[in-house]
């Protein structure tokens, strides 16, 4: 079965689908479009004109949530707990993860230098909230790792690069969320996610919004 991933190189949504499709080990081609010149093809078979898009035999499946389901209901092994009520614990915390990346993106958009502080305190709130239910083992459910990791691996990558907000202490006296974030940054398929030019592309990308962070890496430069 022939599997195509549109997708968009800095998209932490097109991330989760390459995530999966690689924890599932499923064979699949990308191809990279640019959102701001959108191919006529590509807005003929997504009506939401959003990545990622997934071609199954040439046919669309849109959204990341519907893409993972998909996966997980036709392609081994399970990354969804088998339990009921656990699954959908899991698909809530999914959701939280897409709360989580709209907080980010208020924090890189930040007009100044008090709002890049709040939206740093908002993403602090989240983080604290995760710490608060994450267990032992390496994972969010432990040791074996679920779609609820392929969903936060995107968030946390974004500060492996955006390194100016480092003083805002997101992850300061979070022991297990640092180890988590660590896990996940290890992990073969999150490395296979985006390749080897994703921060310097994401560097810029933010550089070009002329906001308070923008303006701290231009400090920095």
């Amino acid at each position: 079965m022939k599997l195509t991933l549109i997708s968009h190189r800095l998209c932490p949504y097109v991330q989760r689908a390459a995530i999966a499709l690689q924890e599932k080990g499923v064979p699949f081609e990308r191809v990279d479009i640019d959102l701001a010149h959108k191919p006529d093809w590509f807005l003929a078979l997504s009506p939401t004109g959003k990545t990622p898009l997934l071609l199954v035999e040439g046919q669309p499946i849109f959204e990341s949530a519907v893409i993972c389901e998909y996966l997980e209901d036709t392609a081994l092994p399970a990354l969804h707990p088998t339990d009921a009520l656990q699954r959908a614990q899991h698909r809530g915390w999914i959701e939280f993860a897409s709360v989580t990346l709209n907080d980010i993106g208020n924090l890189y958009a930040a007009a100044d230098e008090a709002g890049l502080q709040r939206a740093g305190q908002a993403l602090r709130t989240r983080f604290e909230r995760l710490e608060s239910v994450l267990g032992e083992g390496s994972f969010f459910a432990g040791s074996a790792f679920s779609l609820v990791d392929a969903a936060f691996a995107p968030a946390f990558r974004y500060f492996e690069a955006l390194t100016e907000v480092a003083d805002l202490q997101l992850f300061a006296g979070l022991p297990k969320l640092q180890a988590w974030r660590q896990a996940l940054a290890d992990r073969p398929s999150v490395q296979q996610a985006v390749d080897v030019g994703y921060p310097r592309e994401l560097r810029a990308f933010v550089s070009q919004k002329g906001s308070a962070l923008a303006r701290r890496m231009q400090l920095a430069a």
